[in-house]
């Protein structure tokens, strides 16, 4: 069995001591995911799509060696590229988001040597960071090392994501492998009774000097009373929950959320995902590489939408409020088991952090305090939709990992699985995944007379994202008319009487300039570089309005809500599309535009030049490139070296301006005169930033 070595502890240690001993845990999560990918039967089966909705393993294969290349680039630890074209392609699409593309036309994919070879580099160049990055203890996450860890545990979620997608591959496309053993030990699922949890507070959330590794959204507090309840001793089994197939569960509307249902129609479900029907009746489950005859007293793997419809039919069988626990009497339940943290286990509480098997094991193997399998076996689905706790922040290298999960369609799974390792086998790890999602996860019931609240009236509270709501759909401030649409206008100007097929708004935020273009242009794609700007447009172009929440004075916030109807925008939203990309770093996908509109970007990039002869061959000859921006040069965007203008040249002022003309001239030619564009941007209800942009307008030449 492979083996998992323990999340490092952070703030103890000398940094030497630290620095051997995250390389030795880099090396463990990197050999682990190597290993893993070796139950593939060929070549061939890298490329077969186990979900429609995820792309084909080789994918994953790149993706976790390219998470380290960017975020690198990103944390200015390394300035070159390994394979750009890899690094653009394996970037993005693993979490059924509305801009993954998971549109195989435009994938070329490379062989599985070359992306073997890949790997190789990437494993060099991240060995070279550890060894030479600084390292102060403690450990914390402005430290540059934080970036090294981000990528490890990052590498260790995809570790059993892609276990997932290997399951549901064709039998013929997999191997097993004594690295990867299942379980052999099954029999007869045992009475699953009701055991009390008694009343007590819980107080979520971790500290900024937390000795360990922690994602965004562990961070800030939320204490909560809970009151008591009554919890299943066990997971529920196979045995258990084929009590609610031979009801005909699957058949009955009436247990099923609306959401449920749908997905149940839709998919023509009759069963949990990884049962094989057999011959007479018998039933196999499919693990890793291999089916086996159904272990009853394994525990049951399905999604939310099954979790919740069996409790509402055991619900009804016995007359009691069963449901799923919330995220905080999951907390209770492990404050009762009395299970300490991972660094301090002198052996796993359970089948956990690859201790046990590559499978699961029976729910009555690993008790605490009576109750089975708190920690380990599989994942456990709650009643609790994700969001932040009270002082939650983004981390300024991964701002993507939680925001675009809080949206109601996420909830959290809690105690981890067989292959849970790293961050994801601690007790403060939260992960979120969509009801319908299928992971290494199934449920334990609870009977609880406390209601369940579930917001659905969310309102944007992310302070930068909620400034930019308002900034691009609220009202004007002091008689300056609208950025995004103003500067739309002036595209619109600039291409008179020309067709615009084609254009692409680049630094597109939360989306206005995109739906004010689309009034013109047949078809207007939005890049940002920020999923949390993306999600806030996605959501304007297929709600059509958006809530959101702004600072007014101190504590006090107003609520706001928007809608492309009222800025006579309805009727754009089919010929707009929008998609998470790094300017620096496109798709190749992403050309043939006339007409290129890259707002207040130049002077946030950190390689302007290489942006703009990058940019240059994805318009076509004749179109347009229009810039503005008020060239606010910052190092810590932007290297001094590398800005275009703003600084003395051989001891010669040199202007932004000037330098955009020299990168461009040999490509473009100006087109009209520069001209500025105020805006003004809201803090608060008595603070404003009010700035001038220049607006310049190149056209490509050869048309």
């Amino acid at each position: 069995m492979m083996r998992s070595l323990p999340t490092p502890v952070l703030t103890e240690g000398k940094a030497e001591e630290k620095r051997r001993e995250i390389l030795a845990y880099f090396r463990n999560s990197w050999e682990l995911y190597e290993s893993l990918f070796g139950t593939l039967a060929d070549d061939e089966s890298f490329f077969v799509r186990a979900d429609p909705l995820r792309h084909p393993l080789i994918f994953y294969l790149g993706h976790t060696a390219t998470f380290f290349i960017n975020k690198l680039v990103l944390a200015k630890v390394i300035t070159d590229r390994i394979n750009p074209r890899f690094e653009s392609v394996f970037a993005i699409g693993v979490d059924e988001m509305s801009w993954d593309d998971l549109d195989e036309k435009n994938y070329d994919w490379p062989t599985v040597a070359e992306v073997w070879e890949y790997r190789g580099q990437v494993r060099e160049v991240v060995e070279c960071a550890i060894r030479d990055l600084p390292l102060k203890m403690p450990l914390g996450w402005d430290s540059p090392m934080w970036v090294i860890l981000m990528g490890i545990e990052h590498e260790r979620i995809h570790l059993e994501t892609s276990s997932v997608l290997i399951r549901q591959l064709p039998l013929d496309k997999v191997r097993s492998r004594k690295e990867w053993p299942v379980c052999p030990r099954s029999g007869e699922a045992p009475v699953n009774t009701l055991l009390d949890v008694p009343a007590g507070k819980v107080v979520l959330g971790k500290d900024r000097d937390h000795r360990l590794y922690g994602w965004d959204n562990e961070y800030g507090q939320l204490t909560a009373e809970v009151g008591g309840f009554k919890a299943g001793q066990f997971l529920v089994s196979n045995g258990e929950f084929k009590a609610f197939i031979d009801a005909a569960g699957y058949r009955e509307k009436k247990w099923w959320t609306q959401e449920g249902w749908e997905w149940c129609e839709f998919q023509k479900a009759e069963h949990p995902r990884f049962w094989v029907p057999g011959e007479g009746g018998a039933w196999k489950l499919r693990c890793l590489t291999e089916e086996l005859p159904m272990p009853w007293n394994w525990p049951v793997e399905v999604n939310q939408l099954e979790a919740k419809a069996f409790c509402n039919w055991k619900a009804a069988q016995t007359g009691r409020p069963v449901r799923l626990p919330t995220e905080e009497e999951w907390h209770r339940l492990l404050a009762v088991s009395a299970i300490g943290d991972q660094p301090e286990w002198s052996a796993a509480p359970g089948n956990i952090n690859l201790a046990g098997f590559a499978s699961s094991c029976p729910v009555d193997e690993n008790l605490h305090a009576g109750f089975g399998d708190v920690m380990g076996n599989v994942w456990q689905w709650t009643e609790t939709p994700i969001t932040g706790f009270s002082g939650f922040a983004v981390h300024p290298l991964y701002d993507d990992f939680s925001t675009p999960t809080f949206d109601t369609r996420h909830n959290l799974i809690k105690g981890g699985s067989w292959i849970s390792t790293g961050n994801e086998a601690t007790r403060d790890a939260r992960y979120a995944f969509r009801r319908h999602f299928y992971q290494h996860a199934g449920f334990r019931t609870i009977e609880s007379v406390h209601p369940v609240r579930v917001r659905d009236d969310v309102y944007e509270t992310d302070d930068l994202v909620a400034q930019y709501c308002e900034f691009h759909y609220g009202p004007r401030y002091f008689q300056v008319p609208n950025f995004p649409a103003r500067v739309a206008v002036l595209c619109r100007q600039q291409c008179a009487d020309t067709t615009i097929k084609r254009a692409l708004d680049l630094g597109c935020a939360t989306g206005r300039s995109t739906f004010e273009l689309a009034k013109f242009c047949r078809h207007v794609t939005g890049i940002d570089f920020s999923a949390r700007f993306i999600k806030v447009a996605l959501e304007m172009r297929d709600k059509g309005s958006i809530r959101y929440a702004i600072p007014e004075e101190g504590e006090l916030v107003s609520y706001h809500e928007r809608s492309l109807a009222e800025l006579n925008l309805a009727g754009t939203q089919d010929r707009v599309e929008f998609w998470q990309g790094d300017a620096h770093n496109l798709k190749d996908h992403f050309t043939g535009f006339d007409l290129v509109l890259a707002a207040n970007l130049i002077d946030r990039l950190y390689d302007p030049g290489l942006f703009l002869e990058q940019i240059a061959g994805r318009i076509n000859p004749g179109g347009l490139l229009v810039i503005t921006s008020p060239y606010t040069w910052l190092a810590e965007f932007t290297p001094p070296e590398k800005w275009l203008g703003g600084r003395k040249v051989d001891g010669e002022n040199v202007t932004t301006l000037e330098g955009l003309a020299a990168a461009m001239g040999g490509t473009f030619e100006p087109a009209g005169e520069p001209q500025d564009v105020e805006f003004v941007i809201r803090e608060t209800g008595r603070k404003f930033q009010h700035t001038l942009a220049q607006l310049s307008v190149w056209r490509r030449k050869g048309g």
